[in-house]
């Protein structure tokens, strides 16, 4: 029987993927036999390990399969409706508790904790978004607000529309974020230009621009450890 029929009745009880992770937890199991358990079955001819594995190859990994419509999903051989549903819903719950833990994780100590606060929804977005987090004295983030989407310039990003919503908020400081699609986030002269300007601003109102950070693609720069602030 060649490698390609296994199906998974043949293979060993404690080697299939959901005994391995009652037996060894989650944290164990490969990308490829969480998501056979998430399919929860293959098809006449293929095995779910298999299924799940040629599902994985067709979308390079999980960073395209995240993003996989029902209809992406569908077009591929041995994925029905349900099957194809039950890999978004999943997906979409995990997104939820990053994002319920990013909450939990509301005071920004360092350029880090402001990076990871923002990084799962910003490093995947096809357009520049310019996000302001406002913090309190305890630098708890009190709100977080999209203030533009575009490329980054002075003229639009104007210091009026970041600090008016501080002053509204109480806001002691706020931290600046911006994405660059590239996935790239080294500093343009316009970042540099844009940070230089909102500093100024916030000196003036007493309310103090903590760092501005360039986010990629799960890597992120930070203007005040540059030396820009």
């Amino acid at each position: 029987m060649s490698s390609q029929t296994v199906m998974i009745r043949d293979v060993p009880k404690e080697e299939r993927p959901r005994e391995r992770l009652l037996k060894l937890g989650p944290r164990a199991l490969s990308n490829q036999e969480l998501l056979s358990i998430i399919l929860g079955s293959g098809t006449k001819h293929e095995s779910v390990v298999l299924l799940a594995q040629r599902l994985l190859m067709h979308f390079e990994g999980l960073s395209l399969l995240k993003d996989a419509s029902v209809e992406e999903l569908t077009a591929i051989k041995g994925i029905g409706v349900v099957k194809a549903v039950n890999i978004i819903a999943s997906i979409e719950l995990g997104r939820r508790m990053h994002a319920l833990k990013s909450k939990d994780s509301s005071v920004i100590r360092s350029p880090e904790d402001g990076a990871d606060f923002v990084m799962e929804e910003m490093r995947d977005l096809k357009q520049e978004h310019f996000v302001v987090l406002f913090l309190n004295t305890k630098n708890q983030v009190i709100h977080k607000q999209t203030i533009f989407i575009g490329s980054l310039n002075a003229s639009i990003v104007h210091p009026r529309e970041v600090f008016k919503e501080a002053v509204k908020r109480s806001a002691a400081s706020i931290i600046c974020a911006h994405n660059h699609p590239s996935g790239d986030p080294t500093p343009s002269q316009e970042d540099i230009h844009v940070t230089k300007r909102l500093a100024e601003s916030g000196k003036m109102l007493g309310i103090e621009l903590l760092d501005h950070l360039v986010i990629g693609d799960r890597k992120f720069v930070s203007l005040k450890e540059k030396g820009y602030l």
